[in-house]
């Protein structure tokens, strides 16, 4: 009996690297126009993991040890929404804007929108 291996239609694990290095480099640039835009000191953290969550707290107004909280299941999810939320405030948009970074594809266009719109 001959074994044919089955072909499958996925993508290549480069394809994926490739697509998440696109998203992390848009959502570093969109923090760091957003931190830019709101006159917060270190722009350049939006580029270092943990560091832009930090800066996040800053521009929103929250303390640095919110950070922590983001690493407690279940937790992070509220935090990301109060986070997000007081950034929206901070640029004078909704802060309805912070629910929306947990819809999938909806947390890609909110950064954009926050850093990019009048």
């Amino acid at each position: 009996m001959d074994y044919t291996p089955v072909q499958t239609s996925g993508g290549s694990p480069f394809m994926l690297l490739l697509v998440v290095l696109v998203a992390y480099a848009y959502m570093s640039f969109s923090i760091q126009t957003i931190a830019r835009k709101t006159n917060t000191e270190n722009a350049w953290w939006a580029w270092v993991p943990i560091l832009n969550v930090w800066l996040l707290c800053q521009i929103g107004g929250k303390p640095g040890w919110w950070v922590v909280l983001m690493f407690i299941p279940f937790i992070n999810i509220v935090m990301t929404v109060l986070i997000w939320m007081a950034v929206s405030d901070a640029r004078q948009k909704s802060p309805f804007l912070g629910v929306l970074m947990l819809i999938p594809f909806l947390n890609l266009i909110v950064p954009g929108y926050l850093a990019f719109s009048e």
